[in-house]
């Protein structure tokens, strides 16, 4: 996933460089272990018997066989229409950084609208190891609700927590707080945002750019299910082609941890269907879920949805670090 994402006109492409919740979680040994186990106990003879074969093997077993879903804290681009956004900056900006140092933020001469949905550290700790940043000429515009954004991003690379400071990037970073407006027009797209529930405030994003639309709603707990509390959620989401969704829990241990502010997939189903989503892409994964409790997961809301709303038209997937959507403009 280089820099090309980010280069053609008259496109609307989603790209997924962290997706996991809280803290980043690298794999364990034991867990690239067993992933080595289960693929050699679904080989057969005729799939290793040259590197050809063994390399069509792996290509199609499944992502969590043959991959990881990620271990990166949260980060996601869209490039649309020769705009581009970056929503939070968890660890997973510090690959999206050196997939852009490939580009004109390389040379210096990029521009990105950075929007931050909250200031908890797994959206923000991967600041620092983004590349970009230190690179003169380059133009960043951080935007958020949150009055006190430039603050709290300042306050982290305090001495007692990092050895450099926030003021030595070279590129030119300025703030938009969107406190009081209801939208912010950039090029050809508008950008709206809501509150969420979660401990310490929290946002969702809704871009949209002609026909097409996409929300960004991370760390959000829907305590209360009734049609009337979801109506604001059902809502902002209406109609989405992509919605990336907080589905940090199963839905029993989203109900044992009330008030953590998160969600699951069976949730994000209900509010999908309900707000005739076209797809929707579970984001913020437990960091203690292995990469098969994930998949096992999927397959469960799979069940629930065509239990649910067996005739509804609604893509589902796990988000994973390489992921690229292209909505199609």
């Amino acid at each position: 996933m280089g820099s090309k994402l980010f280069m053609t006109e008259n496109v609307f492409k989603i790209s997924f460089h962290g997706v996991r919740g809280s803290i980043p979680s690298p794999l364990m040994p034991e867990e690239v272990e067993e992933k080595l186990l289960r693929a050699c106990q679904k080989a057969q003879p005729e799939d290793l018997k040259d590197e050809n074969s063994i390399r069509d093997f792996v290509s199609n077993l499944p992502n969590e066989i043959k991959g990881t879903f990620g271990g990166n804290s949260s980060c996601v681009s869209m490039e649309v229409n020769g705009e581009r956004l970056i929503f939070d900056a968890g660890s997973g900006i510090r690959m999206l950084g050196q997939d852009l140092m490939d580009s004109e933020f390389g040379r210096g001469q990029g521009k990105a609208n950075i929007f931050f949905s909250h200031t908890h550290w797994d959206h923000i700790l991967g600041i620092p190891f983004f590349v970009p940043f230190y690179i003169k000429g380059n133009q960043f515009t951080i935007n958020s609700p949150l009055p006190d954004i430039r603050e709290r991003l300042e306050g982290q690379q305090k001495s007692e927590y990092f050895p450099i400071p926030f003021s030595i990037y070279d590129s030119d970073i300025d703030f938009e707080v969107l406190e009081n407006r209801t939208e912010r027009k950039i090029g050809d797209l508008t950008v709206t945002w809501k509150s969420m529930y979660h401990p310490g405030q929290c946002y969702a994003y809704r871009v949209d750019c002609g026909d097409k639309s996409v929300v960004y709603a991370t760390d959000a707990e829907y305590k209360k299910l009734r049609p009337s509390d979801l109506k604001p959620a059902v809502e902002f989401f209406k109609d989405a082609d992509l919605l990336i969704f907080d589905s940090m829990y199963t839905f029993s241990e989203g109900l044992e941890k009330e008030d953590w502010g998160h969600s699951s997939t069976f949730i994000g189903v209900d509010l999908a269907v309900k707000a005739n989503v076209k797809q929707i892409a579970f984001f913020h994964h437990e960091p203690t879920y292995s990469d098969f409790k994930l998949a096992d997961i999927f397959k469960q809301t799979e069940k629930y949805l065509k239990l649910i709303a067996p005739k509804q038209e609604l893509k589902m997937l796990l988000s994973y670090e390489g992921l690229t959507i292209d909505l199609h403009q």
